[in-house]
């Protein structure tokens, strides 16, 4: 087992302090309107998954499939419950994480690489692949900030991709960038596949997720709808959307 997710739940705290700030806090507190509560963005949770499989998560936003990845990634802790991994994890969770502004592409590259525990010789054997592959050659120079969107995009999926991690984390990260390069990164995530890299996969793309995915992972309101066969999973869910779109135009 590469991944096993045991009965967790992650909460946030909303409207404390350190959200409305000082001044509001306080303004508040007189008038006697503080009110803080406890938000469920995860709630008893639980999957497996062996080497090789592609889990695709899904689920309407709000559902908790985000916070889900950064505590299987290890940037959060769960409030309850336990999560096991075995092997390295390559997780990208948003385009600027793990990422510098200031530093050029090159730099990046390698800092993203150092982060991630790869070794320096490691990174100069892969570095003209992943340059290549994110099409920037002729922009290895330019600060991170000058590059848009779909170029840190393709950046970012390059690094995490081309590593060769053994377990792959990904967040809507082909939801930016042109047809071509969506296209070229899917038949990636392919050889990812065959190569037995367990994977698991943000998407709002129904379609993306039966292509790539052979487990899927339906998130509601931060609760299991449903586990299971990508098929049986997805087509579930496309009937909950098209029952939700025709509820909206009556």
């Amino acid at each position: 087992m590469v991944v096993d997710v045991k009965n967790v739940s992650i909460k946030y705290r909303v409207g404390d302090f350190r959200d409305i700030g000082i001044k509001e806090f306080i303004s508040q507190k007189i008038t006697g309107k503080y009110n803080v509560k406890d938000f469920m963005a995860v709630n008893d949770v639980s999957f497996s998954l062996d080497k090789g499989d592609f889990l695709g998560i899904i689920g309407t936003n709000g559902a908790g499939k985000t916070t889900l990845l950064k505590a299987i990634s290890g940037v959060i802790t769960p409030n309850e419950g336990e999560i096991e991994t075995n092997g390295n994890i390559s997780a990208l969770l948003a385009l600027g994480t793990g990422f510098d502004d200031g530093l050029t592409v090159k730099e990046n590259i390698y800092l993203r690489g150092a982060f991630m525990g790869y070794t320096e010789e490691f990174l100069n054997e892969k570095y003209d692949e992943i340059i290549e592959f994110s099409e920037l050659k002729e922009f290895e120079s330019y600060h991170l900030r000058q590059l848009s969107s779909g170029m840190r995009s393709r950046m970012a999926f390059s690094i995490a991709s081309l590593i060769e991690p053994e377990i792959l984390i990904l967040d809507e990260v082909l939801a930016v960038g042109d047809g071509a390069f969506r296209a070229k990164s899917e038949q990636k995530m392919m050889e990812i596949i065959k190569k037995g890299t367990t994977t698991l996969f943000v998407s709002h793309s129904i379609a993306q997720i039966r292509k790539l995915a052979n487990k899927v992972l339906w998130l509601d309101k931060g609760k299991t709808k449903a586990f299971g066969n990508a098929k049986d999973v997805c087509d579930e869910y496309q009937n909950f959307l098209n029952e939700k779109n025709k509820n909206l135009k009556k």
